[in-house]
């Protein structure tokens, strides 16, 4: 009966000591899943900042171009520059109505896609193009 009492508390010391090492194994672990949402929440808090100081410069850099580019500031400039440039006349000023990027891609593609009257069906060459002309 010693022996069975013995092999008894010899597995359960066994079975134990693998709780015991399991449960530690999962404590570190999460510890370690804390530490590494506390590294990505500090990255992306870095990440966020950059971005925020990104788009202030950004907002910057845009209000100051807009002041450059205000009537007033560029007749001074005019001026001070002795360039003799005037306003256009009205009528010299064409408004577009369409969208700038189809008017210039239509513009620039022009040759590529001809349409053919007679059978209705579209051709496409394929050619180069100097881009020093029209």
């Amino acid at each position: 009966m010693k022996k069975t009492t013995a092999a008894f508390v010899s597995e359960f010391m066994i079975y134990l000591l693998l709780l015991v090492g399991f449960n530690g194994a999962v404590w570190m672990g999460t510890v370690w899943l804390r530490h590494q949402i506390s590294e990505t929440a500090r990255f992306t808090k870095q990440t966020e900042s950059r971005l925020v100081a990104v788009e202030r410069r950004l907002a910057e850099t845009t209000a100051r171009l807009a002041g450059e580019q205000s009537p007033q500031t560029l007749e001074t400039k005019n001026h001070e520059m002795q360039l003799g440039l005037v306003r256009p006349a009205e009528l010299h000023i064409v408004r577009v109505e369409e969208s700038p990027e189809r008017r210039l891609a239509a513009k620039r593609n022009f040759e590529i896609f001809t349409k053919e009257v007679s059978t209705g069906e579209v051709s496409v060459q394929f050619g180069f193009h100097d881009p020093g002309t029209p």
